[in-house]
């Protein structure tokens, strides 16, 4: 909590409106949290009031044989749901069945259907019970449409904690919208639809969003949509209800970037600044590229390069990744590295004016950028590069990650791992960071 304490506070110095808006959107978000309560009190079973959530999970699985490394003997933790008849007993006949499988009941969520309730768990499981196991006892039991995951302590945080968190850390960086969604929806695939685009269902959803089973649309502050797909689990009205505040919260709060910027020394003496960019940096990204070689562009763009301006507002937007830039004392951009959120993945790009190359600045630049993906908890970053740019392959190579290469379509694809062992190994960034006040 006093990490969420720590961010409130630091919004405080945007001026008084900021959290009197930021409150009025959290309050709806937290009140969507307390509204399991209804249906496990009529049946007689009382659970503490947490929301066992969605934080970015490690894979999404169906109920079945859970991973290797929880041995029998040991407990497991797993997150549950289930639909069962509304009816007054339905709720005990399955607690019932979980505690003759000795399975502790951490918490548990109801949502109220129109054919049915989904009850969602979080369980302590003995870990010789497979999903599987877990499953078919639940099916005996009376539940319907069964969906397990492997869960960790993350998600024994309370409800008010976490929702409080994600929404301090929208209000601070617009970037982090679809962090937060993911966060608080699971694993599921997000795309920002900008206006105009001709996607079907982009121009015809109402203003107060829309709700399609596994597919919840909602107006995105800029204009065009936000768009979250979640295979195999249906999203909840409460769910609804949560991410349209936190899209909300994102609209009153309007355009927004950490103001943090670090001071570094190139190795023949020069100081260069780095920081968080948007689309305010527009017209200085473009200076930039009339500054840089035909080769230079082609290499980044791939493709014709009279067109590589049309992508600068895409790139630069916060809705669709974060950037940061390299500028010199006099204030001219140099460099611009992106982290772009693509669906489920996240891709790295490197761009360095041809006079400052082979100083060191892309290598600092996809440090950072890497480094931030693993504080948000993706599991890899890609580079689509061409194998003679030899100095993306070798920034890449220089981050003591482990690397994957392919050949796609005449283009070099290098992913990076970056799970907790590879990146305790890795020559990443550590100490100061962008984005810090």
């Amino acid at each position: 909590m006093s990490d969420v304490t720590d961010a409130v506070a630091r919004l405080a110095g945007h001026g008084t409106a900021v959290p009197a808006m930021v409150l009025a959107s959290v309050a709806v978000l937290i009140a969507t949290a307390g509204f399991h309560t209804r249906r496990s009190r009529r049946h007689g079973h009382a659970p503490p009031a947490d929301d066992t959530g969605a934080r970015p999970p490690t894979g999404e699985r169906p109920a079945g044989p859970g991973p290797a490394e929880h041995e029998a003997g040991t407990d497991a933790l797993w997150r549950m749901r289930t639909t069962v008849r509304d009816a007054p007993g339905s709720l005990a006949v399955l607690c019932a069945a979980l505690a003759d499988r000795r399975i502790d009941i951490l918490s548990l969520q109801t949502h109220p259907l129109a054919e049915g309730t989904m009850d969602e768990f979080l369980l302590r499981v003995p870990g010789e019970l497979s999903g599987t196991e877990l499953a078919e006892a639940v099916t005996s039991a009376g539940g319907t449409r069964t969906w397990t995951e492997r869960a960790d302590a993350h998600d024994l945080v309370d409800a008010p904690t976490r929702i409080l968190g994600l929404a301090a850390r929208t209000a601070l960086d617009a970037s982090e919208l679809p962090l937060a969604l993911r966060q608080l929806l699971g694993r599921c695939t997000i795309r920002s639809l900008p206006a105009g685009t001709g996607v079907k269902g982009a121009e015809t959803v109402p203003p107060e969003g829309a709700l399609e089973d596994t597919v919840l649309r909602l107006r995105a502050p800029e204009g065009g949509v936000v768009s979250v797909e979640r295979p195999h689990l249906p999203f909840t009205p409460a769910e609804f209800a949560r991410a349209r505040a936190l899209v909300e919260l994102d609209a009153l709060l309007g355009p927004r970037i950490p103001r943090g910027r670090d001071v570094l020394t190139l190795p023949e003496g020069s100081d260069i600044t780095v920081r968080r960019a948007d689309t305010r940096d527009l017209p200085a990204a473009k200076a930039m590229h009339e500054r840089c070689s035909a080769r230079t562009l082609g290499m980044r763009y791939h493709g014709p390069v009279g067109d590589a301006d049309r992508y600068l507002g895409h790139l630069l937007s916060p809705r669709f990744g974060r950037t940061l830039a390299v500028q010199t004392a006099s204030g001219r951009i140099v460099g611009l590295g992106h982290l772009l959120w693509d669906g489920e993945e996240t891709e790295v790009a490197l761009l360095v004016e041809d006079a400052w190359q082979r100083r060191g600045i892309g290598g600092e630049l996809l440090g950072r950028l890497v480094a931030m993906a693993a504080e948000t908890d993706c599991e890899s970053v890609y580079a689509v590069t061409q194998a003679s740019n030899t100095g993306m392959v070798a920034a890449m190579r220089g981050l003591g990650l482990p690397l994957d290469y392919q050949i796609e379509e005449g283009t070099l694809v290098v992913t990076a791992r970056l799970d907790p062992s590879a990146r305790s190994a890795a020559h990443l960034p550590h100490g100061e960071r962008i984005g810090q006040d």
